[in-house]
């Protein structure tokens, strides 16, 4: 039996890339009773019920499907208590999350990653949802850009949540990855876009990034949903790339033309930093930022492995000792 099994989850964001691999492997490989599927946009949810057809999703001893689609967005409070209503997880993938946008947008980008989140906790808590898991991302970690510093101030909510909660059952926490091979929006399509050009264009040759499928990053979430007590941040344990040999790997006959980084972009990305690292835990293929709660205890996640790291560690893509090759790369991002 899992965790999942017989439960209502609803995935924010859910017609996203995360939402999509999220359903498909909870479908898949999980039972149940509903999976709603919570977005703004009607004709990604038209287009994503053609790819989960009803008699392809059945369960053998059931006459109907568990997939749900619920129009709604996040800024949208009411409208979240009435998606809330009798949920047992919910996973928050919803985000304005492209950097350049949120930078030309700022209000929209508060209003969605910041008071969303606000949206989410509250209805949440007075649902009764028992976890909610927020994804969340490196750019979190010492922000120089909008969104990152979004992202931060939404992870500070969900972890301070569990202290909203109280006595009340609900519980917050988070995951925080990096870049997402193939998401919509990523490097990886770009790069594949402007080969057809014949030149390839390159913001810093020094450029460092970790690197997650998303298939990794659903399964991760996953097994955090398991793990979670309420206030850690989970921090998978990932490989980096240079993107010099991002671009080797989609395209090595193209030219390269260097742009020079954009506006709130960094050289290299931090997972965790050196504050965080006083309270962080390190298992043996993921680290866990425990809370800063006075009634916080790690003995469950020591129980299960964790050992405090060293005096002044970083968690830094440029310093990582995990590096795909171009052979690697290729085989990951495929034609």
């Amino acid at each position: 039996m899992s965790i999942f099994d017989g439960k209502t989850i609803l995935v924010t964001g859910g017609t996203g890339s995360f939402g999509k691999k999220f359903v498909e492997v909870m479908v898949k490989e999980y039972r149940p009773e509903k999976l709603i599927v919570f977005s703004r946009d009607e004709l990604k949810q038209f287009e994503m019920a053609q790819s989960f057809p009803e008699k392809d999703y059945l369960f053998p001893d059931r006459d109907y499907q568990c997939l749900r689609y619920f129009i709604g967005d996040v800024r949208d409070k009411d409208r979240l208590y009435r998606a809330f209503y009798g949920v047992d997880y919910v996973i928050h993938a919803a985000a304005l999350k492209q950097v350049p946008a949120c930078e030309r947008n700022p209000f929209e980008a508060i209003q969605t990653n910041v008071m969303g989140a606000e949206n989410i906790i509250n209805a949440a808590i007075d649902c009764g949802v028992k976890k909610v898991v927020a994804l969340s991302t490196d750019k979190a970690a010492n922000p120089i850009n909008l969104y990152g510093a979004t992202k931060l101030c939404s992870d500070k909510l969900f972890i301070s949540g569990n202290s909203y909660a109280g006595w009340k059952e609900t519980r917050f926490f988070v995951v925080r990855y990096g870049n997402v091979i193939g998401s919509r929006g990523s490097v990886v399509p770009y790069f594949k876009k402007m080969r057809e050009t014949g030149v390839i264009p390159i913001t810093d040759p020094r450029m460092t990034r970790f690197w997650i499928t998303i298939e990794q990053g659903v399964r991760f979430v996953i097994k955090s949903l398991e793990l979670a007590e309420g206030g850690e941040i989970f921090v998978p344990k990932i490989p980096s790339m240079n993107i010099m040999d991002l671009a080797q790997a989609i395209a090595p006959d193209c030219r390269h033309e260097v742009t020079g980084i954009r506006p709130g972009e960094k050289i290299h990305e931090l997972l965790i930093t050196e504050d965080d690292a006083r309270h962080t835990l390190e298992c043996d293929d993921y680290f866990i930022i425990e809370p800063e709660f006075h009634w916080w205890t790690s003995r469950v996640h020591t129980a299960n492995g964790g050992r405090q790291v060293k005096e002044g560690f970083v968690y830094a893509s440029n310093t990582n000792d995990k590096w795909l090759t171009v052979k690697e790369l290729k085989e990951l991002v495929g034609d």
